[in-house]
């Protein structure tokens, strides 16, 4: 497999995201925006969206938003991540981040996120932590 470039097109090169269906429909000034659509594969026992794709979203939604306010120049891992399930998930779900504080030497970021359903409820919120790298 070839390695991504480093731009905002990298994260459609992403296995994983590719796996769960994961869409980014956009990622820039330090917000961004996924979806993803219920699947069988994707349920848990009680028949909506499991909790673990749910996680994903947020943790990756949030890493999008940190990457976008650098312009894609540096990658962002996750440093602290705490996540409030709030209901289950059905349909289509959308995952919306934003940074919000940068620290002073700009290596760590901040960023919140939240989760709707198809019907616009909340299933989930989430901040985290993010940590700037250089791209290897």
């Amino acid at each position: 497999m070839q390695a991504p470039s480093f731009s905002a097109e990298a994260f459609a090169a992403l296995p994983f995201m590719a796996l769960l269906g994961v869409r980014r429909e956009f990622s820039r000034d330090g917000r961004a925006r996924l979806v993803v659509d219920m699947r069988p594969e994707l349920l848990n026992p009680t028949h909506s969206m499991h909790g673990g794709v749910v996680a994903t979203l947020v943790d990756v939604v949030m890493a999008s938003a940190a990457v976008s306010r650098v312009n894609f120049r540096k990658t962002a891992v996750t440093l602290n991540l705490n996540t409030s399930y709030l209901q289950p998930g059905h349909g289509r779900l959308t995952a919306d981040g934003e940074v919000l504080s940068v620290d002073a030497d700009g290596s760590v970021v901040q960023c919140q996120a939240c989760v709707t359903d198809a019907e616009g409820r909340v299933v989930a919120r989430s901040i985290g932590s993010f940590r700037y790298l250089d791209h290897r």
